[in-house]
């Protein structure tokens, strides 16, 4: 199957220093990829890198076998790379709603109907409902996003993601700041996303990597250390002692 999404020989210094040293990556569609990494790997800059928020100093993105290197972030979303954030970045005054709405009119390119009473947009509604029905949150799609418990925002946020209809989502720890108990609803939204989707989550969790993943790829130093199944990063030596340690002899991780 064809690639939807490549990074091939990307390269990124920082005052010398190399924070994304050489990487490629490929994903075809319906690929479940978690990256994971110790803190200082490198794995924000790489997602700033592909999403188009840094400028690479070498190499190549492409999407669909077209190279974005130098096309915006906006125009990235437009041609179906959409990211989620580690850190929510939710209007607190809106509703579900209306969120999922102003990304369901910017994906058409009429935003500036949301001024208007997009409640009468009997389409518009339609896909508000399915999509926040989906996640669980059909309840609170009218309460202002300061109301509702911070792991129903994460899910809102994984709404607003698949209302821009993307081909390639990169999730940014979706479950970081979510209470154990609320976890599961966040998984079972990873699990529910369309077949066709190729995802590329970070995430410390490992048990969800684990649960989550059908590849793993691990970044230290920069520089892909392991590009494969769940069950071989586990035995990797070079893994072990960078990131995994006592992680890896627990017999769940197998």
């Amino acid at each position: 199957m064809s690639a939807v999404f490549e990074v091939i020989n990307l390269r990124k210094s920082f005052g010398g220093l190399a924070v994304t040293n050489d990487v490629s990556l490929s994903m075809a569609p319906g690929d479940r990829v978690a990256l994971i990494g110790p803190n200082g790997a490198g794995k924000t800059t790489f997602v700033n890198l592909v999403t188009g928020n840094l400028h690479p100093d070498s190499g190549q993105v492409r999407l669909g076998g077209e190279t974005v290197t130098k096309i915006g972030a906006n125009d990235r979303v437009k041609r179906g790379l959409v990211r989620s954030f580690q850190v929510t970045r939710l209007f607190q005054e809106m509703t579900p709603a209306e969120h999922v709405g102003l990304a369901i009119l910017q994906r058409e390119g009429r935003t500036g109907r949301l001024s208007g009473n997009f409640l009468a947009m009997p389409g518009v509604m339609t896909e508000i409902s399915h999509l926040l029905g989906t996640l669980g949150l059909s309840e609170l799609m009218h309460r202002k996003v300061n109301e509702i418990a911070y792991g129903q925002q994460r899910l809102l946020e994984i709404a607003l993601a698949m209302a821009l209809k993307p081909k390639v989502l990169l999730l940014d720890e979706p479950a970081a700041g979510v209470p154990q108990s609320d976890t599961g609803r966040i998984e079972q939204a990873l699990a529910e996303l369309p077949a066709d989707l190729a995802v590329l989550m970070i995430e410390h969790d490992m048990d969800l990597v684990f649960r989550f993943a059908k590849r793993v790829v691990v970044l230290a130093a920069g520089a892909i250390i392991f590009d494969g199944s769940p069950a071989d990063v586990t035995k990797d030596a070079r893994v072990r002692e960078a990131y995994l340690g006592s992680y890896a002899n627990d017999s769940h991780a197998a």
